[in-house]
């Protein structure tokens, strides 16, 4: 966990949940602009490897086919013993964020629960069937991580799938994605976008023209502090009733 910038104990704070990617991913020990921007900006950021991550051996790691259910539970389990541990955490001011297997926790964070005020989820998944033939990632992976192909069980990759639970999202959800993202393709992010304007969540898709998947880390400088400020507006907006400190 992160606290504020001049936290006091006596005080409320509203807080971000950080989803990391991978999901083949762990958080460690080193310096995150992300989570101390946020931090500067007011919130008590807080994170976890949760199953499917690296670190703790192969059957800790193996989410394949079980993608939305051990690593959903672990990073709301999470959640519950943080707001546990920390009183001056608001339980009605909680945000969520994450890229790629980490949007992808978002969209399924959206269709499950709605104790979170906002969601930002970048260059993100939200349906395993479209995403078998149009991902860069190869045409092995989609197969081994669901459990599951088109042919021989869509039902069991659209089980899996965010998008399958977009008519339960009530939270206002931000998606950021950038254009020449061909891990996780523009249409991932589209389809769960156009989702929630159907069914009257409110939402923003924000693109980033000529970015690709590792825009966070080595996109153009601008394009970067951009992002910052879209993450930074739409918590503030719906945690702190700002529209936005307009300081990035």
């Amino acid at each position: 966990m992160i606290r504020p910038v001049d936290f006091d104990e006596n005080k409320t704070y509203p807080g971000i949940l950080e989803i990391h990617g991978g999901p083949r991913g762990a958080y460690g020990e080193i310096f995150f602009h992300e989570m101390q921007q946020f931090a500067a900006e007011g919130f008590i950021v807080f994170f976890c490897n949760p199953r499917g991550g690296s670190g703790r051996g192969e059957a800790f790691a193996d989410l394949r086919g079980k993608y939305g259910t051990i690593d959903y539970r672990d990073l709301m389990d999470f959640t519950d013993h943080v707001l546990a541990c920390v009183p001056q955490l608001d339980p009605e001011r909680l945000g969520a964020c994450g890229g790629s297997y980490g949007g992808f926790m978002c969209n399924w964070i959206e269709g499950h629960t709605d104790r979170f005020a906002a969601i930002a989820s970048q260059r993100s998944i939200s349906n395993w069937v479209a995403d078998f033939g149009s991902s860069e990632i190869g045409v092995t992976f989609d197969a081994n991580e669901m459990g599951a192909t088109p042919w021989k069980d869509m039902e069991k990759m659209w089980e899996q799938s965010p998008l399958k639970y977009a008519d339960r999202a009530k939270t206002p959800i931000l998606f950021i994605h950038s254009l020449c993202d061909y891990n996780c393709t523009v249409d991932q992010g589209a389809e769960m976008f156009t989702a929630m304007k159907y069914f009257g969540v409110p939402s923003r898709m924000v693109l980033f023209e000529g970015e690709n998947h590792s825009l966070s880390r080595s996109g153009k400088p601008k394009h970067r502090l951009r992002r910052l400020k879209e993450m930074n507006d739409w918590f503030r907006r719906y945690m702190m009733n700002e529209k936005g400190n307009g300081g990035l």
